[in-house]
């Protein structure tokens, strides 16, 4: 994977523990792992552009080496319709990060298609010292949040590996289709571990890596933000 090596190399030699958006998501794109579709702006008109080529609504975010909590400084505006918006958020997003930090390093906006709400999952994984990359599984939201509903395996895994991580979590049936919501694409997410679990024993370096949320639909998932941190 030229690619992805680079994007790491590039990290590096720019002494960053983490990647930027962007490179995370390429990462992914480049590992099987679907991705909200992005480009990224380097002029207010550029967002405008990017904006009308995603087509509305889109998500704006600040790409910043020194910002990493990106909603922490207003970094982030969802939900924009019109370029209008979009103008307006820009300028909003560079206002808001220069006052949380002046000197910030601001390589660009990320300009984002905003996904259509569905079943939110969280995939991550992180290196522990003794057994190396240890994968997690959950549904999004609450389930994360306050019921720690998540199950783990250690990397590698194998695609019964996966079909069982996603069956032994409480929230299971939620993921079959419950009431007005439709059954999500279980094959999908099979695909989105096994490749994560891939990525994180090719690149031995990364410490922490987190898709959350991943938007699961009857067919596909789109994996809104990811983040990568680097030993």
């Amino acid at each position: 994977m030229k690619k992805v090596s680079e994007i790491f190399e590039k990290a590096r030699n720019e002494k960053r523990k983490y990647l930027l958006e962007p490179e995370a998501k390429t990462v992914c794109v480049e590992y099987g792992i679907p991705v909200t579709k992005f480009m990224i702006a380097k002029t207010e008109d550029e967002a405008v552009k990017s904006a009308d080529k995603l087509g509305y609504p889109v998500v704006l975010k600040i790409v910043s080496p020194d910002v990493i909590h990106k909603f922490d400084v207003g970094g982030v505006i969802l939900n924009l319709k019109s370029s209008l918006e979009v103008r307006k958020a820009y300028s909003q997003i560079l206002s808001n990060v220069r006052k949380h930090k002046a000197k910030a390093k601001i390589t660009g906006i990320l300009v984002q298609e905003m996904a259509p709400e569905s079943t939110e999952i969280i995939i991550g994984a992180t290196k522990d010292p003794q057994f190396g990359p240890a994968l997690m599984f959950g549904l999004g939201g609450i389930f994360v949040e306050v019921l720690k509903d998540v199950t783990f395996r250690i990397a590698p895994i194998t695609e019964a590996d996966a079909k069982e991580m996603i069956t032994e979590v409480k929230a299971y049936p939620i993921l079959k289709g419950y009431r007005n919501q439709p059954p999500a694409d279980i094959e999908a997410i099979i695909r989105i571990l096994v490749n994560t679990s891939r990525l994180v024993m090719d690149y031995p370096e990364i410490k922490e890596l987190d898709l959350n949320p991943i938007m699961v639909y009857k067919k596909g998932a789109k994996t809104v933000d990811a983040r990568i941190i680097l030993e």
